[in-house]
């Protein structure tokens, strides 16, 4: 459907947004070409939503410009329509009434207006349901109304904010498909689609282009991949498997905070902390203990958004291995997963030294107790935002509580020794 040759629906050239002094995302450029699906891809403060609401000109940027149709936008996009996570729907109005409000602002007549919203609800699969009320409805189909609405209005590009991740899987799964066969049947009303996602297999699954947003706040796009395998795409296609590892790596791909003196950065700072509770650990490591080799796009679909956070944290540890095929438990991993109570924590404990933040807490106590938090924060401020010197903190301490090392005195800001840690050297 795509035509590489015509100018592009929808542009971004050097978009910059930051709230106060805090950056979002920062000079980035992007295309939206007619007849494609694009996805924006980026872990949980990338600033996906954000760049979104610039595309549709509700955010307004901090420096850059958007371009629809060639002309600098100014105010909101004419050409746009947005589905968000959380549907919004006015509560007090039927789903004819919800479908209908964009064309009621517009001032579009009664007649005009009827037979729009009776076909963008027989389009979405709502007939039946125009004189229900949300509360009457499922999560999703009250998705569907979200979606009946922006179609209704017949956009140029209709923007997706994430638009299935608050759904059940099977509920998620049977929309996504959906959406491709109306996609695929020619009848879509709109000529090009943005998704912005946390779901590396559901971009992969989607899209006709994928960008990945840098994790760092004030980030760009880190990388772009061209998905030209056709659907429905298989997930045992080996061409398909290697995109997913390709992506994967694209998206928890690490960056020095300085690049330039590399060789200056500690390593506190260097080797990041996945920032992921300690259940999320364990519950992984059951998860690869009971299946075994997993692939990665299926461990996306078990876990979502933080898929890729959580299996960081286990290769960290030295629990699981990856590849381009997927991934695995370890032996030392085995163990731990089978292991129970004091046991398990005690291998999760011996495992954490390893990690650089944790190792360094446990040092710094070792020579001062107790600890003030402040004196860890002081270290990671000079390399980190205060947001991801805070974000690994408190990692830290998380998974420093479970495996007993220390303990965290959060009235007093506080950190002393826990009975682990006098059991192993560093």
């Amino acid at each position: 459907m795509m035509d590489g040759m015509s100018e592009p629906l929808l542009s971004a050239r050097g978009l910059s947004r930051s709230f106060g002094e805090l950056p979002v995302f920062a000079g980035v450029d992007l295309d939206v070409r007619d007849g494609e699906i694009l996805a924006v891809l980026g872990r949980s403060g990338s600033g996906k939503s954000s760049l979104l609401r610039c595309l549709a000109g509700l955010l307004d940027p901090t420096a850059g410009t958007v371009t629809y149709r060639g002309a600098v936008l100014s105010g909101s996009n004419p050409g746009t329509a947005t589905v968000f996570q959380n549907v919004a729907l006015l509560p007090w109005q039927t789903v004819w009434q919800n479908v209908e409000l964009g064309l009621r602002a517009r001032r579009v007549p009664a007649r005009v207006r009827a037979a729009a919203v009776r076909a963008a609800i027989g389009l979405i699969g709502l007939d039946g349901f125009e004189s229900a009320y949300p509360r009457e409805l499922s999560g999703g189909m009250r998705q569907r109304v979200g979606f009946a609405r922006a179609l209704v209005v017949e956009p140029d590009v209709l923007l997706m904010d994430e638009p299935f991740s608050a759904l059940d899987v099977l509920t998620a799964e049977n929309l996504r498909g959906e959406l491709l066969e109306l996609w695929a049947s020619g009848e879509f009303p709109t000529r090009a689609l943005v998704l912005v996602t946390h779901d590396l297999a559901e971009a992969v699954q989607l899209a006709d282009r994928v960008l990945v947003l840098d994790s760092a706040p004030g980030g760009t796009v880190r990388a772009a991949f061209d998905v030209p395998l056709p659907r429905p795409r298989l997930t045992d296609d080996p061409a398909y498997r290697e995109l997913v590892a390709a992506v994967y790596d694209a998206m928890t791909g690490r960056t020095n905070p300085r690049p330039d003196t590399a060789g200056d950065v500690p390593e506190l700072a260097r080797v990041a902390m996945p920032t992921v509770p300690v259940d999320g650990v364990v519950g992984l490591a059951s998860l690869l203990l009971a299946d075994g080799p997993t692939r990665l796009d299926r461990l996306a679909g078990h876990l979502g958004a933080g898929a890729a956070d959580v299996l960081d944290a286990l290769v960290l540890l030295g629990f699981a291995a990856r590849d381009e095929h997927g991934a695995e438990l370890t032996d030392a991993g085995v163990g731990f997963a089978a292991a129970d109570g004091a046991d398990a924590r005690e291998l999760f404990a011996a495992a954490a030294l390893a990690v650089p933040l944790v190792r360094t807490i446990v040092a710094e106590l070792r020579a001062r107790q107790p600890l003030p938090a402040d004196r860890i924060l002081r270290l990671l401020s000079g390399w980190l935002t205060p947001a991801q010197a805070t974000e690994q903190f408190e990692a830290a301490v998380d998974w420093g509580r479970y495996a007993n090392l220390y303990r965290y005195d959060a009235d007093h800001a506080l950190l002393r020794p826990g009975a682990t840690a006098t059991l192993l050297d560093l």
